[in-house]
C-alpha cells in the first residue's frame, strides 16, 4: 500500500477528456477544481497492498485467448469462463478459455505457493505479452480477475497498462446484509445485487429471510411459513417466497463468485410471520393476524414449550442442509416481549440446534448478555450512542474468543438516509453520508470498550428494507456506501477521505456502464 501511495502522484493524469469530466454544479462543492481523470492504477477499489505501474501494456483483441493452465483442474476454468463472460459484455470480444500455461494473453495459474497472497490474494502481472493471474487459490484468481476487470475501460475493448499488483484482504468476513422480509425481493434481483457486491471482492451475502411482515423460504416441514406467512410486507403488498430450488441456486450462484450465504431465521422475537402461519407457536394458541407495519419489539416465541425448539429444529436443520456455509444466524435482536432469563434460556437450546445440524452460530450481539456458544460469532450493531454497559458485555465476549462482525447503525446501516432529502431510508441512528459511511476503522472502532482488532472477524453492510421495494431504491441506498464498505474490509492502508474520494468518481462510468444506480454524493467529484 505504501508503493501506491508514493506512486499516486505520478498515476494521476489529465486524459484528453478531463475537460468533460467536470461533475455538474450541483454535485461539486464551491471551489472544486475539475476532477482529473486517474490512471488506471490509481483508481482501484478496494485499494491494493501494492501496485507497480510501468512499461508497455497488453491490448487485448480478438485473438486474446483466457490461459487456465495445465494444473488448474476444473474449478480453475470455470473461473476463466466467469471471467470470460465478464470481459466479453462490455468488449464484444470472443475470449475462447482453452487449456495450457504457454502463449500470450490473459493466463489464470494456480500456485499454493504464491507468496504474499494467503487464501484469497493474487498477483496481476501485465506486460505485452499478456496478462498473468497467479493465486493460491481459485478464489484469489477470482478476486484477480476482477481487479483485471477494472483496468481495463467499462465499455469496449482495451488495454491493460503495464504493470504489477500483490494484494491480499485484510478481513476474512466482507459482507453485505439483504432482508427480503420487510420487502419481498426475488432471487434474480439477488443473483444482481451479487455480481455487483462481487466484482468489489464482498464475499458474504447475509440474508435476512423472516420477520414480522413475512416469511421468504420454503419449508418442507412447515408449509404454511412460506404459503401463508410469506403472502405479506410492509404496506400491504402481496409478499411472496422463495422455493427451496430458488434459494439452492441462489446459493450456487453466489458460491461460483466466492459469496458465501449466511441466511437468518430471526428469533425469539421478529416471528409475527410464524405466529400468524401457526397457532401452536403462540403461548395462547391463537394465530396472529398478519403485520404490514414496521413497529419492532412486539413479538415472541413460546419458550416454554416443547414444540417451539421442534420447530426451531426443522427449520434450522432444512437450513443447515440447504446452506453449504459454515454460519446460521439466529438473529436475537430486539426480542422485548421475551423476558431476559427466558431469552437467554431460548438462545441456549437454539444454538445447541444450530451446533448439532454442523453450523457455527452467528447473532447480533444482545447475544452477548445470554450465553454465547463456544465459537459463536456476535454482529454488533451499536453505534455511538450505544450504552456502555452494552459495548462492555460484547467486549466481554470478544476477550471471551467470540469473533465480531461489525456493523454499526450509524456508519454501514444502508438503509440510513444520506441526508434529511433523501426519499427512501429511515435516520433512527442518524444520517450516514458517504464520507461517514467510509472514514472509520474496524480495528480500532470498539478499542476503547476494549476489542483488540484480532477480535475483529470482519464488517458487513446491512440494508434494511421498510422503505424499499424496488431494485432501483436498493442500489440507490447501497451505492456508493457498500464500496467504502468493500474497501473497509480489503484495504489495509488507513483510511484517507481526500485520496478515496478521487478513487470513488472513479468508479462513476463503471456503475452507469452496468445500470447501476447510484447516490452522486456532493462531496465527490463524479467523473
Amino acid at each position: 500500500m505504501r508503493v501506491l501511495r508514493r506512486t499516486l502522484g505520478t498515476l494521476l493524469v489529465l486524459g484528453a477528456a478531463a475537460s468533460c469530466a467536470a461533475s455538474p454544479g450541483g454535485d461539486a462543492r464551491p471551489g472544486d477544481a475539475r476532477p482529473a481523470l486517474l490512471a488506471p492504477y490509481a483508481q482501484l477499489l478496494p485499494a491494493p497492498a501494492s501496485a507497480r505501474a510501468g512499461g508497455p501494456g497488453y491490448a487485448l483483441g480478438a485473438g486474446t485467448v483466457i490461459r487456465t493452465g495445465p494444473t488448474g483442474g476444473e474449478e480453475v476454468r470455470r473461473v476463466g469462463e466467469l471471467l470470460a463472460q465478464q470481459l466479453r459484455g462490455p468488449s464484444g470480444l470472443p475470449l475462447p478459455v482453452v487449456g495450457g500455461a504457454g502463449g500470450d494473453g490473459i493466463r489464470l495459474r494456480l500456485d499454493e505457493g504464491a507468496a504474499g497472497t494467503g487464501s484469497e490474494g493474487y498477483r496481476l502481472e501485465s506486460g505485452p505479452d499478456g496478462v498473468t493471474l497467479t493465486a493460491a487459490t481459485p478464489s484469489g484468481l477470482f478476486h484477480a480477475g476482477q481487479t483485471l476487470r477494472q483496468l481495463l475501460p467499462p465499455a469496449g475493448p482495451g488495454t491493460v497498462p503495464g504493470g504489477e499488483i500483490t494484494d491480499a484482504p485484510r478481513f476474512a468476513y466482507r459482507g453485505a446484509m439483504l432482508d427480503i422480509a420487510r420487502h419481498h425481493f426475488t432471487a434474480e434481483q439477488v443473483k444482481r445485487y451479487v455480481d455487483q457486491l462481487a466484482q468489489y471482492k464482498v464475499n458474504t451475502l447475509h440474508l435476512h429471510l423472516s420477520d414480522d411482515q413475512g416469511w421468504r423460504i420454503a419449508i418442507d416441514s412447515w408449509p404454511r411459513l412460506a404459503e401463508y406467512g410469506g403472502g405479506s410486507e410492509v404496506g400491504g403488498g402481496p409478499g411472496g417466497y422463495w422455493t427451496k430450488d430458488q434459494y439452492r441456486d441462489l446459493v450456487a450462484y453466489a458460491g461460483e463468485r466466492y459469496v458465501d450465504v449466511v441466511p437468518e431465521i430471526d428469533m425469539p422475537g421478529h416471528v409475527n410471520a410464524a405466529q400468524a402461519s401457526y397457532a401452536e407457536l403462540n403461548c395462547d394458541g391463537k394465530a396472529r393476524e398478519r403485520y404490514t407495519g414496521v413497529k419492532v419489539g412486539f413479538s415472541s416465541l413460546c419458550v416454554g414449550e416443547e414444540r417451539t425448539y421442534e420447530f426451531v429444529d426443522d427449520v434450522l436443520g432444512e437450513l443447515a442442509e440447504l446452506t453449504p456455509g459454515r454460519y446460521l444466524h439466529i438473529g436475537g435482536d430486539e426480542a422485548h416481549s421475551t423476558p431476559a432469563a427466558d431469552y437467554a434460556a431460548f438462545m441456549d437450546r437454539a444454538q445447541e440446534i444450530v451446533g448439532r445440524h454442523g453450523k457455527t452460530v452467528v447473532a447480533w450481539h444482545q447475544l452477548a448478555t445470554a450465553r454465547p456458544a463456544p465459537g459463536a460469532v456476535l454482529q454488533y450493531w451499536g453505534h455511538d450512542r450505544t450504552a456502555a454497559t452494552e459495548k462492555a458485555a460484547v467486549a466481554a465476549a470478544a476477550k471471551a474468543g467470540h469473533p465480531l462482525v461489525l456493523s454499526p447503525a450509524d456508519r454501514l446501516y444502508l438503509d440510513m438516509k444520506y441526508d434529511p432529502s433523501t426519499k427512501p431510508g429511515l435516520a433512527w441512528a442518524g444520517f450516514v453520508p458517504v464520507r461517514r459511511a467510509y472514514d472509520w476503522d474496524p480495528g480500532t472502532y470498539l478499542a476503547a470498550a476494549g476489542v483488540p482488532e484480532s477480535a475483529v472477524l470482519g464488517v458487513e453492510a446491512p440494508l434494511w428494507t421498510e422503505t424499499v421495494a424496488t431494485r432501483t431504491d436498493l442500489e440507490f441506498m447501497a451505492f456508493p456506501r457498500v464500496l467504502g464498505l468493500a474497501e473497509l474490509g480489503w484495504s489495509r492502508a488507513p483510511r484517507d477521505w481526500t485520496e478515496y474520494r478521487t478513487r470513488l468518481a472513479a468508479q462513476a462510468p463503471r456503475l452507469e456502464a452496468q445500470d447501476i444506480t447510484y447516490y452522486r454524493a456532493p462531496d465527490v467529484p463524479w467523473q
